[in-house]
C-alpha cells in the first residue's frame, strides 16, 4: 500500500540569514531548540482520501528541525498526540490509521535532554490539503483570529479511560494509551473580562462518584501562581489575568481528578497552553545616534555603515519581523539620495557617486525601523539618526598665492627666514593631505637657502642655512615647487600653480678683515734673541668694492714675548723664546693678534682674529739634574745596597740621554768609598765601595753628563743615609735616627740644653716665693686705725621691735615723678631733683701735669664744686611713714641736747654754700 506523502509547508532553517557591510550573511549566535515555534504540515486529500496512513509511514520527508550547539548532546523527542511520534532525527510519523481529516490536528513536540534538565517544546499542526491557507496576516486577520479563540465556546476535555480494541479471531486486545490534550491558545494583552474561562475539565466517572478537580504547574500554585485556577467541582478551568507573551510565551500544567477521598480517580493529564504573540512591541535601535564615515569620491555601492533594531516580539512572526527605510537625507547635495539601506539587515551603502568632503563634509539620515515585514499601515516604528562624515583624500593639490616671490638677507647671516611663501589647499587641515612640502628645484647649487614648513600656517618659510658673499652673489633666482605629505588621489592632475619663483636680494654689510691662514704657524729655534722678526701676519679685507685700512693689535700673548707692526702686521720678538717654558704646550706657543677696518660708508669698524702659532725646536740649554736627591743604604756592603740613579732634562730628544755618570777626583774621599757603574743609557748605580762606612749622612757630588751637540753637564749632590740594617736590610730604629745626623755630640748638646731651661724655671719659682714672703713681712706704713681712705665696714643688723620684723625693699627705689608718692605704700621715700640749670664747668688736669701743679688743680675743682648747684647732693624730700606701735621699748622723746656752752658755727660759712645753711641753722643767735 502506497504511503500517505505529507508536506511541511514552513521552512526549517536554523535562524535567519543577515547581510553584513561587505553583503555577506552574518551567522547569529547559536541558540539550542528547534528552529521555528510552530510548523503547519498540509496533508494531500487525494492521497488520504478513502485510504489509511499505515504504521510507521512517514508522514514527511522533512522533519522537525532541532538544533544542538553543543554537537554532542543527546535528546530525545515526545509526542503530546498518541497517534503520532517522533524519530530521534526528527522525523513525524503516524502510530496508527488515521481517517480522514476533517479539521486539523495540532499537537506538542518536545524535546528532553538525556543528561540535563532542559526541555525545548514546538508545535505541529496536520491540515487538510484543499482548505484555504491562510494568507500573511493582517491587523484585521489578527483581531478576527483572537477574537476568535477567545470568544469561541470552551471545549470540554475528558479523561479518556483505557479500554480493550478486538482484533483478530483469538480474541486478543490490546490496552490504548490516554488521549493527549491538543494546546490551548491565550492571545497575550487581553482586555478580559476576568476570570476567562479556557476549557472543562470532566470525568467520565462524574456520573458514579463526586469528582474533585486540580490543576498543577507554573502558573497554577507554582510561580507565578494565580494565573490559571479551576473550579474544583465543575471543573472550568480560568485564566485571571492578561498574559505577556515577551515574559512567559508557554505554560505546562497538569490536571487532576480524585474523589472526595482523595483518590486518584483519572490518570492526570497534560495542559499546554500557549501565549498568542500580539505586536505589543516596536523596534529598539541599539543607538539613537549611528556614527559611520565614507571616503569622498567614492564608488557606488560602497559600504558605509550598519544599524540594527531588535523587537521583543516573536522574531517567527511578522510582528517580530523588522524592515528598514530612509526617511531623509540632510543636505540634498549633490541629490537627494546619495545613500540606501538594506531594508532586512541595516546596511547603508552609497547609490550615487559626487561625494565632496569640500563641499559637503557630513550627511544626517533619519533611518526608521518598522515591524510587520514593514507593514506601515500595522506595523510599529522607530528613528534613528545615522551621522555619515565624509572623510578627505587628497584630490586637492596645494596652490601657490602668487607666482613670483622675493626678499633680501644680509651677507653672512644664517638661519635668517628670508621670505614666506604662502599657499592655498582645500583638503582637511593639518592632515598629510594638507600638509605642504615645499623643494628647491633650481637656482641654489651650493645649498644657500632651504624651505622649512610652518605646521600652523602651512606657510615654507625661506630660510638662510648657509652664508652668503655679496662680493660673489649679489642676488639669487628660485625656483620652488610645493606639494603635499601625502600622494595625491588616482586621477588628480598637478596644479601649474603649485611651481614659483623667488628672488633674493644679498644686502653688503661691512665684513671684518681674514687672516688667509689662520691659525698660522711658524718654526723657530728656541732662544732667539730680542728684535727678532719672525714672520708677517698680514690680514685681507672681503670688501673689495669699499677701499679701507686695516691696523693690527695684539690681543693674546701669554708670556709678553711678542709684537706686532700696527700697520704691515710684522711679528717681532720682544724677549727670549724659551721651550721649556710654562706658556709652550706641546713645542708650541700660541698668541692671537687682532686686525680691524676703518668702517668707511657709515658702517661700524669690523674687527677679525689670527692665531700665530710659534713651534719653538729645541736647543740643548738646560743640563741634566741627578734623579733621586736622596737614598739610603746599610753601613756594610751588601748585595742588595745599591742606589739606581738617572737624571731629567728640560730639553727635548735628542738633547737629553743617553746620560754619563762620573764621580769627581775631589774630595778623594767620594772614589775612595764609593763606586758608579752604568746599567743602560739613562740609569747608574751607585753603591759602597769598601766594605764597612760608618752610619752617618754623606752628600757625595755626581757629575751628569747629557747627549747633546756640545752635551752640557751638572754637579749634583745626592744624599745618602748610611745606617746600620737588620738581617732583612731593612734599616733599624736606632740606625734611622743615626743616620739622620744626630751623632752622639748633638744628642749631649740636646740633653744640656734642656738640663739648663729646667734649672732655669726652677730658680723663678724660688725666687717668686722669696718675694711673697718678704711682701707679708714688712710693716704697713699707716696705722689701720688712723687710715682716712674710705672703707666698706660691715655692721651685724640689730633689728628693730617687736613689731617692726618685715621690710619691704622696694619702698627705697626711687620713684619716678613725686606724684607717685601719695599713691605708694607707706615707707620712706627720696625723691632728689636736680636743678635745671647749666652746669658749672670743671678744670681739665694736663695729661702731664707739673708735681707743683697738684695742689691748684685741687683747690680749682673744689670752688667749681662749691660753685655747682647743680652738684649732687640735691635737695631731697625725705618722708617719713608711721613705723607702727605698741613696741615694748621706752620713748627717746625725754632724751635733750645739752651743750655745756655757746659754740660758734660762723665757720661753716666758710664751707661753702652746701655749709650755708647748716651755719644759718646753728648760728642763728638767740633769735631761731
Amino acid at each position: 500500500m502506497n504511503a500517505g506523502c505529507v508536506i511541511l509547508a514552513c521552512t526549517l532553517l536554523v535562524g535567519a540569514s543577515s547581510g553584513s557591510k561587505a553583503g555577506q550573511p552574518l551567522k547569529p549566535p547559536c541558540r539550542p531548540g528547534f528552529s521555528q515555534n510552530f510548523y503547519t504540515v498540509i496533508v494531500s486529500r487525494d492521497l488520504l482520501h478513502g485510504q489509511s496512513i499505515l504504521k510507521d509511514t512517514t508522514l514527511s520527508s522533512e522533519r522537525v528541525k532541532f538544533e544542538d550547539c553543543q554537537r554532542n548532546r543527546e535528546v530525545g523527542f515526545v509526542s503530546s498526540d498518541p497517534n503520532f511520534s517522533v524519530r530521534p532525527d526528527g522525523t513525524v510519523y503516524a502510530e496508527q490509521e488515521v481517517g480522514n481529516l476533517s479539521e486539523p490536528v495540532q499537537f506538542m513536540v518536545t524535546a528532553r535532554g538525556l543528561h540535563d534538565p532542559h526541555i525545548w517544546e514546538t508545535t505541529v499542526k496536520l491540515a487538510l490539503a484543499g482548505h484555504p491557507h491562510p494568507s500573511p496576516f493582517t491587523k484585521i486577520g489578527i483581531e478576527e483570529m483572537l477574537s476568535r479563540v477567545w470568544d469561541s465556546p470552551p471545549r470540554v476535555i475528558k479523561f479518556l479511560r483505557k479500554h480493550q480494541r478486538g482484533s483478530s479471531a483469538n480474541g486478543l486486545r490490546r490496552q490504548k494509551r490516554d488521549w493527549v490534550i491538543p494546546p490551548i491558545n491565550v492571545p497575550e494583552n487581553s482586555r478580559g473580562p476576568f476570570p476567562h474561562m479556557l476549557v472543562r475539565i470532566r470525568s467520565d466517572q462524574d456520573k458514579d462518584v463526586g469528582i474533585r478537580y486540580s490543576i498543577t504547574g507554573a502558573g497554577a500554585d507554582q510561580p507565578p501562581s494565580g494565573i490559571y485556577n479551576i473550579d474544583p467541582i465543575s471543573g472550568n478551568m480560568f485564566v485571571t489575568q492578561p498574559l505577556d507573551r515577551e515574559e512567559r510565551a508557554s505554560f505546562h500544567l497538569r490536571a487532576h481528578a480524585v474523589d472526595m477521598n482523595g483518590n486518584q480517580v483519572e490518570n492526570p493529564i497534560d495542559l499546554y497552553i500557549y501565549v498568542i504573540d500580539m505586536n505589543d512591541n516596536r523596534p529598539e535601535f541599539q543607538n539613537q545616534v549611528y556614527n559611520g564615515s565614507v571616503a569622498e569620491g567614492s564608488k557606488p555601492g560602497s559600504s558605509v555603515m550598519q544599524v540594527t533594531a531588535t523587537d521583543s516580539d516573536d522574531s517567527t512572526t511578522a510582528n517580530g519581523m523588522v524592515r528598514y527605510r530612509i526617511l531623509s537625507q540632510s543636505p540634498h547635495s549633490p541629490i537627494p539620495n546619495m545613500f540606501t539601506i538594506n531594508s532586512e539587515t541595516g546596511d547603508i551603502v552609497t547609490v550615487a557617486a559626487g561625494l565632496d568632503r569640500e563641499k559637503v563634509s557630513q550627511y544626517t539620515i533619519i533611518v526608521q525601523a518598522t515591524d510587520m515585514e514593514g507593514n506601515l499601515n500595522f506595523g510599529l516604528s522607530n528613528t534613528a539618526t545615522a551621522l555619515i562624515s565624509i572623510t578627505d583624500i587628497n584630490d586637492n593639490p596645494p596652490e601657490l598665492t602668487v607666482r613670483t616671490f622675493s626678499g633680501e638677507v644680509p651677507e653672512n647671516k644664517v638661519n635668517v627666514v628670508v621670505t614666506n611663501l604662502t599657499v592655498v589647499d582645500r583638503d582637511q587641515p593639518h592632515s598629510p593631505n594638507w600638509n605642504a612640502v615645499y623643494r628647491i628645484v633650481s637656482g641654489d647649487p651650493s645649498g644657500h637657502f632651504t624651505i622649512r614648513t610652518n605646521p600652523i600656517t602651512n606657510e615654507g618659510m625661506v630660510t638662510v642655512v648657509k652664508p652668503v658673499d655679496f662680493e660673489m652673489n649679489r642676488a639669487f633666482m628660485l625656483t620652488v615647487v610645493v606639494s603635499n605629505q601625502a600622494h595625491l588621489a588616482s586621477g588628480i592632475q598637478s596644479s601649474l600653480q603649485s611651481t614659483a619663483g623667488v628672488t633674493i636680494s644679498v644686502q653688503d654689510v661691512n665684513e671684518p678683515p681674514v687672516f688667509p691662514v689662520n691659525p698660522k704657524m711658524i718654526r723657530f729655534e728656541e732662544g732667539v734673541p730680542a728684535g727678532t722678526t719672525l714672520t708677517v701676519f698680514a690680514a685681507q679685507d672681503p670688501d673689495h668694492f669699499i677701499h679701507q685700512t686695516v691696523r693690527y693689535s695684539k690681543l693674546s700673548d701669554p708670556a709678553n714675548w711678542l709684537k706686532i707692526n700696527r700697520t704691515n702686521g710684522q711679528i717681532t720678538t720682544m724677549a727670549l723664546l724659551d721651550r721649556e717654558s710654562i706658556y709652550v704646550k706641546n713645542n708650541v706657543y700660541e698668541a692671537t693678534f687682532l686686525a680691524f677696518d676703518n668702517g668707511k660708508s657709515g658702517s661700524p669698524q669690523a674687527s677679525g682674529t689670527g692665531t700665530l702659532q710659534i713651534y719653538l725646536i729645541d736647543v740643548n740649554d738646560n743640563a741634566p739634574v741627578l734623579i733621586p736627591r736622596e737614598a739610603q743604604v746599610c753601613e756594610r756592603a751588601r748585595p742588595n745596597s745599591r742606589i739606581n740613579i738617572t737624571a731629567s732634562d728640560a730639553d727635548a730628544d735628542p738633547n737629553i740621554g743617553p746620560f754619563v755618570f762620573e764621580l769627581p777626583s775631589f774630595p778623594a774621599s767620594v772614589r775612595r768609598n764609593w763606586t758608579i757603574s752604568r746599567l743602560s743609557g739613562d740609569y747608574a748605580q751607585l753603591r759602597l765601595r769598601i766594605p764597612y762606612l760608618e752610619a752617618s749622612v754623606y752628600e757625595i757630588p755626581i757629575i751628569v753628563s747629557d747627549s747633546g751637540n756640545p752635551p752640557l753637564s751638572n754637579r749634583s749632590v745626592i744624599r745618602v743615609k748610611v745606617c746600620p740594617c737588620d738581617d732583612n736590610g731593612d734599616c733599624s730604629a736606632t740606625g734611622a735616627v743615626a743616620a739622620a745626623g744626630l751623632g752622639t755630640g748633638a744628642i749631649i748638646a740636646i740633653l744640656i740644653c734642656i738640663i739648663i731651661l729646667l734649672s732655669m724655671v726652677l730658680l723663678f719659682v724660688v725666687w717668686m716665693k722669696r718675694r711673697e714672703k718678704e711682701r707679708q713681712a714688712k710693716p704697713l706704713l699707716i696705722d689701720p686705725e688712723d687710715d682716712v681712705r674710705d672703707n666698706i665696714l660691715k655692721y651685724d643688723e640689730e633689728g628693730g621691735g617687736e613689731e617692726d620684723q618685715d621690710y619691704d625693699l622696694s619702698q627705697l627705689q626711687q620713684p619716678e615723678s613725686l606724684d607717685h608718692i601719695i599713691n605708694k605704700p607707706t615707707g620712706v621715700r627720696r625723691v632728689d631733683e636736680r636743678p635745671v640749670i647749666a652746669e658749672s664747668q670743671y678744670p681739665v688736669r694736663p695729661s702731664l701735669p707739673h708735681p707743683g701743679d697738684i695742689g691748684d688743680f685741687i683747690n680749682d675743682g673744689l670752688r667749681a664744686a662749691d660753685n655747682d648747684p647743680t652738684a649732687p647732693p640735691y635737695d631731697s624730700l625725705l618722708v617719713f611713714d608711721y613705723e607702727g606701735s605698741g613696741s615694748t621699748a621706752g620713748s627717746v622723746s625725754s632724751l635733750n641736747s645739752t651743750s655745756s656752752g655757746d659754740q660758734d658755727y660762723d665757720y661753716l660759712n666758710d664751707w661753702g654754700p652746701r655749709f650755708k645753711k647748716l651755719a644759718d641753722l646753728y648760728g642763728g643767735g638767740d633769735d631761731d
